[in-house]
């Protein structure tokens, strides 16, 4: 079974491409991510997704896209609800791929983070599913959240310290 990986950052992907692997899917990572700023960041999280998925002889698509300005426009004026925009323009994209590559499912390495709005994702995922046609595949990844991140620093990955957005980078100083 072909699935087409919405792959938010490589450490998030470890544990997911592992599981999937492991249960006879075929994972393809894809980079869309035009919530992730700044641009330095934007860049350090896609090349470290290119190096890693060399190491697993993964198959990577690339939708280069750094949309600060569409994203700030899309989420203004009300930044506490960024999420659902977020989540939408990303699985959207994801569908619309994976329908136009024959993908038998699309996913999401959103899922294994414990930070994340799982239900949002889910519901914003299945109607995107319906939308273009193609399967969403839920899977609970969390159980695998830290044993991933282990993983991704026991081989040097770039480990980034936000969701990706600027708000969230914003949220991380706050809480200090």
């Amino acid at each position: 079974m072909k699935v087409l990986l919405h792959t938010c950052c490589a450490p998030c992907s470890v544990k997911c491409i592992d599981e999937l692997q492991e249960s006879g899917e075929e994972p393809t990572a894809f980079w869309f991510n035009p919530n992730i700023h700044p641009y330095t960041e934007y860049k350090a999280r896609k090349n470290t997704l290119i190096e890693y998925s060399k190491t697993k002889n993964l198959q990577i698509i690339i939708e280069e896209n750094y949309g600060l300005r569409e994203f700030i426009k899309s989420v203004y004026p009300d930044f506490n609800n960024r999420c659902k925009y977020c989540y939408s323009v990303r699985l959207e994209k994801t569908a619309q791929k994976a329908k136009e590559l024959g993908f038998d499912y699309f996913s999401t390495t959103l899922l294994i983070s414990p930070y994340q709005n799982h239900e949002m994702i889910y519901e914003v995922a299945e109607d995107m599913a319906e939308k273009y046609g193609v399967k969403f595949l839920y899977k609970d990844f969390r159980p695998f959240f830290r044993e991933g991140q282990k993983i991704a620093r026991e081989l040097g990955m770039y480990m980034q310290k936000y969701c990706g957005c600027i708000f969230s980078e914003e949220e991380r100083y706050l809480k200090k």
